[in-house]
């Protein structure tokens, strides 16, 4: 299993345009809270890497993440939250501009980690980012966080849900809880093997 792996902040972005050449990036997208900063953070094993927050919304630019040694060329890039409500209308928009651009016009991207609420499941947006990165002929890599908060109990039924809602087999879903470390491990070998790829 992969220990944790070296990332280490680079800056944040707002213009897509401001961006360097690199050789490999990974994004990571999800809704407000379900969990981007915090998977970062347990992938690397560093709680202090990515700020997290209780508020919704933290994460408003593209934060780049360079994952192995310097000017290894392979990042990892944390984006905006959406589906988040409590900012002006015009913020929205912008962001939604941002990420847009990113997502279609970034050559260096090889996947999206895509975070899905395990314990609330995909939500229509969830569903219409799935509908957009297809469309757009991206990989996508399917993570269900929060593992730790579904009740064994329900934990099958909510698996078969989850991939079924998202129209993929149980084994395109990597289930994690960066709070209890299930799944990151193998999750952290899968990042580094497509970056690596490139």
């Amino acid at each position: 299993m992969a220990g944790p792996l070296p990332i280490r902040f680079l800056r944040s972005y707002a213009d897509p345009d401001e961006l360097p050449h690199v050789n490999a990036e990974l994004a990571l997208m999800g809704r407000s809270n379900v969990g981007k900063s915090s998977l970062l953070n347990a992938l690397a094993q560093h709680k202090g890497l990515a700020k997290t927050s209780k508020t919704p919304g933290a994460t408003r630019l593209l934060n780049a993440f360079e994952v192995g040694t310097a000017d290894s060329g392979r990042w990892l890039m944390d984006l905006p939250g959406y589906g988040y409500a409590k900012v002006s209308k015009a913020e929205q928009k912008k962001w939604a501009t941002m990420l847009t651009r990113y997502v279609e016009e970034r050559e260096a991207l090889v996947g999206v980690l895509l975070l899905v609420d395990g314990e609330v499941g995909p939500t229509p947006l969830d569903l219409q980012t799935v509908e957009w990165l297809d469309h757009l002929g991206h990989r996508i890599l399917y993570v269900a966080t929060k593992a730790d908060k579904v009740r064994p109990a329900k934990s099958q039924k909510r698996r078969t849900e989850l991939t079924s809602r998202l129209g993929v087999e149980r084994s395109d879903v990597r289930w994690v809880s960066a709070e209890k470390g299930t799944g990151i491990p193998e999750l952290r070998s899968l990042v580094q093997h497509i970056l690596d790829a490139g």
